[in-house]
């Protein structure tokens, strides 16, 4: 719910209302996961990312401003360190509705608790297939066993929701997608299938052979169950249906296939600082600098968030068949 005070200030040009922000809290991985990053990566030195202290005051200014939904995203937030005291901090935001976070699942039997002692209220967990040597492959370094425990312990700690993201690609896990459902079924949560979107340079697959679209799963999921279109929302891009007979939802995430642009509601910030108005273009501003040069003046900083809003672009521009036009590879973007 809207906090009376709590006006709707970051409005672009297409008349969209932003009220949700994903932070990207570091852009290191204990996962090296194909259509993510490549399999040697250089991650940021320490002095170039924000500082926990400097992503707090941000997400202040954000719900000053109308946001009242925040995911917390990495790289793997939970490898970032005294992110759980981050995590406490956000949660008292006294303006923040939602606090939610996008994890791989690998640090959960260890936070678990302490992340819903935080006021976590929602968990997406990372999780692409059920074949142990599969998952090895598609993570490279991923141990399916841990983070199926950390997924049975979030079960268990009570989250108000928890989701199964899966990535999708052809050849390599598409046929599990029953499987992944009937899971999701079994441990009684949500589970979203993700088109993949190439940002970055990846070298373990081309995207266009690798791609898998949403009506292709959606097919193959209606040999097995039966799914009804439904309209919850929960401030993504998602298209849902419910299992028949269950509480599960099944989501789309569809950038090539249904584009979602028009109801676009949401911005990214960077581990780095980087404030981005589209997941698919390059716009952005530089946060960390104005942070560093008005580092007490809230008001800069709040205008500047204000007068971002002027260019986020329209749509993305995904082609698949092309190298990307964006070299910056999903964990730097935050999910």
């Amino acid at each position: 719910m809207r906090h009376p005070k709590q006006a709707r200030q970051l409005v672009d040009r297409f008349g969209r209302s932003v009220d949700y922000v994903r932070i990207s809290i570091t852009d290191r991985c204990d996962f090296r996961c194909v259509y993510c990053m490549s399999e040697e990566m250089t991650f940021l030195p320490r002095e170039q990312i924000l500082s926990l202290e400097e992503i707090h005051l941000l997400a202040k200014c954000f719900t000053e401003l109308g946001v009242n939904k925040i995911r917390i995203t990495g790289g793997e937030p939970l490898i970032r360190r005294n992110a759980l005291e981050l995590l406490q901090k956000l949660g008292q935001l006294p303006l923040l509705d939602e606090l939610v976070m996008t994890t791989n699942g690998s640090q959960l039997v260890q936070t678990a608790k302490q992340l819903k002692k935080a006021h976590v209220k929602r968990l997406n967990i990372s999780l692409d297939t059920l074949d142990a040597k599969k998952f090895k492959t598609l993570t490279r370094t991923g141990d399916l066993n841990i983070v199926l425990k950390g997924i049975r312990t979030a079960i268990n700690t009570g989250f108000e929701r928890i989701k199964i993201n899966a990535v999708i690609l052809k050849n390599r896990n598409h046929d599990e997608v029953a499987d992944l459902v009937q899971f999701a079924l079994d441990s009684g949560i949500d589970i979203s299938f993700i088109e993949e979107m190439p940002l970055g340079f990846v070298d373990a697959h081309n995207r266009a052979e690798a791609y898998y679209s949403s009506d292709q799963i959606l097919t193959d999921l209606q040999k097995q169950f039966t799914l009804e279109k439904i309209d919850a929302t929960t401030a993504g891009p998602s298209d849902y249906y419910r299992v028949q007979g269950s509480q599960t939802k099944v989501g789309f995430i569809s950038p090539h296939s249904h584009n979602f642009c028009s109801t676009c509601n949401r911005v990214r910030l960077t581990a780095e600082g980087q404030l981005l108005l589209c997941l698919g273009n390059e716009h952005s501003i530089d946060l960390k600098t104005a942070l560093r040069s008005h580092p007490d003046d809230t008001d800069y900083i709040k205008q500047l968030l204000i007068d971002s809003m002027h260019i986020k672009p329209e749509k993305h521009e995904f082609n698949l068949s092309e190298q990307p036009i964006i070299m910056r590879h999903m964990n730097s973007t935050g999910g």
